[in-house]
């Protein structure tokens, strides 16, 4: 069977993977035997019955897909490297007030480096950025830890030298946890937190530490990706826009 035009192909397949996938975050360990590298390129030449099946859905998968939602003054450029970006403050103080929504008693939020898979270019900011800023079909939860896991999680946290916290402020120096406050207050080790992130952080992804004995689990039934889509549409409601500044939350001590 030939094959449609790949980038075609490849953007209406990505698309409906984007809006039809609905299974919660899982793992899979897949076993391949007898790999076989196939070439898939400009030398197969296009079936334009396929092509023509394909056509109305892509259209329509466009229009949803290219739905401007909100306005980005800036470039809020994705850099996994650094421990605070522009973008990772701004994903993850609208994680913060989506929780918040939630439950009132929600107090911070955590995402991870890794987590945030793509750009926010200056200009229009569609359904498109926020499926490519946040692909997987995460949801949001919250978890009631008690103080001394909230410490445990602070010190991952440093190791890594530094991850998206939402009202935090942490201090590392050399990987290793100097000072962290939660809402400007250090952790009283008798009290317990609420923390809003998504089930794959919640579930042990990325290695997070401080995580696997919460005293409350709870796993909303939004997405993040379509939760921040309706934060987006409310900012612009409102009047404001896709915007976020360092503001010195994770500091790396020299």
């Amino acid at each position: 069977m030939r094959v449609l035009n790949l980038r075609s192909f490849n953007i209406l397949l990505i698309s409906t993977l984007f809006l039809f996938a609905s299974c919660k975050t899982s793992y899979y360990q897949a076993t391949v035997s007898n790999k076989q590298m196939l070439a898939i390129d400009n030398s197969i030449a296009e079936d334009s019955s396929i092509r023509n099946y394909i056509e109305p859905y892509k259209v329509q998968l466009d229009v949803a897909m290219n739905r401007v939602i909100g306005l980005a003054p800036e470039n809020m450029i994705h850099n996994r490297n650094l421990p605070e970006t522009n973008l990772s403050n701004f994903f993850i103080d609208a994680l913060l007030a989506i929780g918040k929504k939630i439950d009132p008693e929600v107090s911070f939020s955590l995402a991870t480096k890794d987590g945030i898979r793509s750009s926010i270019k200056e200009g229009d900011v569609t359904v498109r950025t926020i499926f490519e800023l946040m692909p997987f079909e995460n949801y949001v939860t919250i978890l009631e830890l008690k103080g001394s896991d909230v410490m445990t999680l602070a010190n991952f946290i440093a190791k890594s030298n530094g991850q998206p916290v939402g009202n935090v402020k942490i201090k590392i120096k050399d990987k290793q946890l100097v000072d962290f406050r939660i809402n400007d207050q250090p952790i009283d080790p008798n009290k317990t937190y609420k923390l809003v992130t998504y089930d794959f952080v919640a579930n042990g992804g990325d290695h997070v530490e401080g995580l696997s004995n919460p005293i409350q689990l709870h796993t909303s039934t939004e997405r993040v990706r379509e939760a921040l889509i309706s934060h987006i549409e409310e900012l612009t409601k409102s009047g404001k826009k896709v915007e976020a500044k360092l503001d010195g939350r994770v500091e790396i001590i020299k």
